[in-house]
């Protein structure tokens, strides 16, 4: 069986937790099938994996637009597939049109979906709307769509109600854990500007907001005086949020020390290491289909402290593994907490609770790397999805 695999993000060019699916069900699935991979941007030098430009007519126009002209290419490009399977809305029009111009499966992986990121029309302006008429054609003409978590899979119901229950299936997001491994370099760690010495929170992700970084912000403030707060965080999605986020780091730094903001793309190694020291992880998200960057940071033995929506209490077991942060939201897709201030009263407190007990802290760290082990290995994800796959031919 031959299978296209189309994304918009592939190595070298990975910027989010899609990204690092993609690259990790892709090396999984190849001991299993003939994959073949369909993604944007520069070519790259693995076999058997094509890129696509945005036509020149179109690099000026609305990114959704832009993200059309590469579908299109894809999509013919797809013939001589057995099937064909979209990650993100941006890969959905060429995997939706492939299944039609060549008469064969759509499979899709739902990362996120659309109509729970309307702040998403700050960046796309008009495109948003373009993004979710793609997004819902796709998924209501596609043979299977696969949710990263049972949350996902409720928020995909929710927001589709037409579709079919039986075609939407839960296959859980994985680590290679051969990869993601401790890492104790006290001096790696040191030359970043974290003092090894001193307890840390450390957050990992884009600048976006669905990831929740100013009530992060907030709750530092909070914090006790010793702890560092360590921001790994960048590719802000407009303007507009890099200069609320770029405040909120000044005034926390004017008030305590111990603020690092590393805003460049750390390499494995780094963020590995980093990960290490941290006393524990944190992940504020207000929508988190499940967070990769948590299975990230407990292969590395970090608590995590995440917040219960999504899919994250699918993979924080509070109290073994690290805290889940309480949080009612509104239900108007946006995911904003209805009472903010008791939000970050509640993620100042369970990161508190964390970073005071460095041995329990340590203990639900261990406890994190064994249930990353246990449950979610990309082997049984690639047997998982080849099942999908098969059942559909």
């Amino acid at each position: 069986m031959r299978v296209d695999l189309i994304s918009r993000e592939y190595p070298p060019e990975v910027y989010g937790g899609a990204g690092v699916h993609v690259a990790e069900l892709v090396r999984a699935l190849r001991d299993r099938l003939d994959v073949v991979v369909r993604c944007f941007g520069m070519p790259r030098d693995e076999a058997d994996v094509y890129s696509y430009l945005v036509p020149p007519e179109l690099t000026s126009a609305n990114p959704s637009l832009a993200t059309l002209g590469v579908d299109l290419q894809i999509a013919q490009d797809v013939a001589g597939a057995d099937l064909v399977h979209s990650h993100t809305w941006y890969a959905n029009a060429a995997g939706h049109l492939a299944g039609l111009l060549h008469g064969i499966p759509h499979v899709v992986t739902a990362h996120s979906l659309e109509p729970l990121r309307p702040w998403k029309a700050e960046q796309l302006g008009g495109g948003y709307r373009v993004s979710s008429w793609i997004e819902k054609t796709a998924f209501e003409g596609a043979a299977a769509i696969i949710a990263v978590s049972e949350g996902m899979r409720r928020d995909i119901l929710r927001s589709y109600p037409s579709l079919d229950e039986a075609k939407v299936s839960v296959v859980h997001n994985g680590i290679d854990l051969s990869r993601w491994q401790s890492v104790d370099d006290p001096e790696l760690v040191r030359g970043l500007g974290i003092d090894p010495d001193r307890p840390s929170v450390v957050f990992v992700g884009r600048i976006t907001r669905q990831k929740g970084l100013p009530y992060l912000l907030r709750a530092a403030a909070m914090l006790p005086p010793e702890v560092q707060l360590v921001l790994c965080a960048g590719a802000p999605d407009t303007p507009e949020i890099l200069a609320e986020v770029q405040a909120g780091v000044t005034a926390l730094q004017a008030e305590r020390s111990g603020v690092v903001w590393l805003d460049t793309l750390l390499s494995q190694h780094e963020l590995s290491a980093v990960l290490t020291q941290a006393t524990t992880f944190v992940c504020p998200s207000v929508y988190e289909p499940l967070g990769i960057v948590n299975l990230e940071a407990m292969a590395c033995s970090a608590p995590v402290v995440g917040t219960a929506t999504g899919g994250i209490p699918e993979v924080v077991d509070d109290g073994v593994t690290g805290r889940l942060v309480p949080i009612e939201q509104l239900q108007d897709g946006t995911g904003t907490p209805v009472d903010p201030d008791r939000f970050v009263a509640d993620l100042a407190a369970a990161l508190t609770e964390v970073v005071s007990d460095p041995a329990a802290a340590k203990r639900m760290g261990e406890a994190g790397r064994l249930r990353a082990e246990r449950d979610f290995s990309w082997t049984t994800i690639a047997e998982r999805t080849t099942e999908i796959y098969r059942g559909l031919n």
